[in-house]
């Protein structure tokens, strides 16, 4: 039976670039777009389009009662990879600014994903792989409301996996570096005449989003998925940092860059 994998975010990046990776590979994709056009976009490419706001309640509960009718409620894996970030020194930011910030990368998909639980839970080997960021193990200077949705991010995968894992569902998540994707393009920017740039030395590690490809298949087909698996050397490096040395020391490296 062909397994049906739900990608959120597929509009481009690391969406569009898994989406056609699995789908090559035999999964029913069914992919989720913010915009309308873009949904009409995934049904061209072959796809199942969905529209999906992740900063709408109602329009997560429309969709999840789709993906419900779609599958017969019998869902292999989610990934959970919609979102966007808010840039700028946290004294720039308004408490509504915080707060859109959290509703898309973590509202929207605790609701998402609590609603398709059991869908994911009647498979028997369900996967769940959540898109965090080099930026929910080290937060800097500019990033501190997409770091902190992304750390909330990880305490919410780990706890989940713990939840869940009596029922066969598996927890994952993908930790990325820099990638070339138009993501930087979409930040949100507290201070326009002053955005926040990735560092200089960011551009010699950044990958194309198709580095993301081993971690998602193993994360979806291996019988003992890994709880991480990080992406680029910056985020292999800065894991390891944040590990072995003392906080002073981590922060006269992040001020540096």
């Amino acid at each position: 039976m062909q397994k049906s994998v739900l990608i959120t975010g597929c509009s481009s990046g690391i969406g569009l670039v898994a989406a056609n990776d699995l789908l090559a590979r035999g999964y029913n994709v069914i992919a989720a777009c913010r915009k309308t056009e873009d949904v009409a976009r995934m049904n061209a490419l072959g796809f199942v389009g969905l529209q999906l706001d992740l900063n709408d309640p109602a329009s997560v509960d429309r969709a999840a009662d789709t993906v419900i009718a779609l599958t017969n409620n019998t869902l292999f894996a989610l990934f959970n990879n919609g979102g966007f970030g808010v840039y700028g020194p946290l004294q720039t930011l308004s408490r509504q600014q915080l707060e859109q910030q959290f509703a898309t990368n973590l509202f929207g998909t605790h609701q998402f994903t609590m609603r398709l639980l059991p869908a994911l839970q009647a498979c028997g080997d369900g996967r769940i792989i959540n898109t965090s960021s080099v930026l929910g193990l080290v937060s800097t200077p500019g990033r501190g409301a997409y770091a902190a949705s992304k750390y909330a991010l990880e305490a919410w995968s780990d706890a989940l996996r713990l939840e869940v894992c009596r029922s066969g569902v598996h927890v994952s998540l993908i930790e990325p570096g820099p990638l070339k994707t138009r993501f930087t393009d979409n930040v949100t920017q507290g201070e326009q005449e002053k955005p926040v740039r990735n560092p200089g030395i960011a551009a010699r590690f950044t990958l194309p989003p198709e580095a993301i490809l081993p971690k998602l298949r193993h994360a979806l087909e291996s019988k003992h998925p890994r709880l991480r698996y990080p992406v680029t050397l910056i985020a292999h490096v800065m894991g390891w940092l944040k590990r072995l040395l003392p906080g002073w020391m981590m922060d006269r490296i992040l001020r540096s860059h």
